[in-house]
């Protein structure tokens, strides 16, 4: 291609318009990118009842989803702990309840790298009428703590703080959300007592915290019988923790991969 059709295409390029942005009054489920505000499909969820190990947690945030849709008192949540445990699977299908019930309500989800727009996000939501629970998945801090204080200011009423018809759910490994840098320094780095700076920590900021802990054998086994009792699998105990044993872990996501091998196995379709 020419020079001048390389001016005349990098031209046409500029004017082109930028992708339109979803309305954020229509739809349950959305991303938040550099773009703006997506649609996007509803995931796969499991239904409630199946996360099995987990009841406390769930029927707490259940009952904070279900304030917040009803634009009751509700807090922000926190949701720490063991990788595997269902954490971010759980609050997609505590959302899709949700909507499912007829709760005008919806999810957006932020990914970490986009955390520096959160402020425009929520301008963007304020002014719409109705409720939005912004979820940030696996959440993890490096740097030089300025992320830290950023979501601090959101949480704690700053200028740019968050609008009253949002909470934000947050998903991490850590019960207290410092940097990686800082966190690799300790030996047990979700006890608060052994984080070096307690002011980075940001688990206060959040009125409900719920902990997933490292599956035991009983746990795991209950949450594997569950799975085949709901999609009408036999249940071998000894396969699963077979299963288990070769992958060196016992957790919900364990038990789910075990779950699909069998029913593949059995020819049964569980999706």
């Amino acid at each position: 291609m020419t020079d001048p059709l390389l001016r005349i295409a990098a031209a046409l390029e500029r004017l082109s318009p930028p992708p339109a942005s979803a309305d954020p009054g229509q739809g349950q489920w959305f991303v938040w990118t550099p773009r703006g505000l997506e649609t996007v499909r509803p995931p796969r969820c499991n239904p409630l009842p199946l996360y099995a190990g987990v009841d406390a947690q769930r029927a707490q945030l259940v009952e904070n989803a279900r304030r917040h849709a009803a634009a009751l008192p509700a807090h922000d949540v926190l949701l720490w702990g063991a990788r595997g445990m269902g954490k971010s699977s759980l609050v997609r299908a505590v959302h899709a309840q949700l909507v499912a019930d007829g709760a005008d309500v919806a999810l957006v989800q932020v990914g970490q790298p986009d955390l520096a727009g959160l402020p425009a996000l929520f301008t963007r939501l304020a002014d719409t009428q109705r409720r939005f629970t912004v979820f940030l998945d696996d959440l993890s801090l490096d740097g030089d703590g300025g992320e830290v204080h950023a979501l601090r200011s959101l949480l704690d009423g700053g200028v740019m703080a968050r609008p009253d018809n949002l909470r934000l759910v947050v998903t991490s490994n850590r019960r207290n959300l410092v940097p990686r840098s800082m966190a690799e320094n300790d030996v047990d780095a979700i006890n608060p007592r052994d984080v070096a700076d307690d002011r980075l920590a940001l688990a206060d900021r959040f009125g409900l915290r719920l902990g997933f802990h490292a599956c035991d054998q009983p746990t795991y086994l209950a949450i594997c019988e569950n799975y085949a009792r709901a999609f009408g699998l036999a249940f071998d105990p000894q396969a699963a923790l077979t299963w288990a044993a070769g992958r060196g872990a016992r957790s919900g996501r364990i038990a789910w991969q075990f779950t699909v091998e069998t029913a593949g196995a059995a020819g049964v379709a569980i999706s």
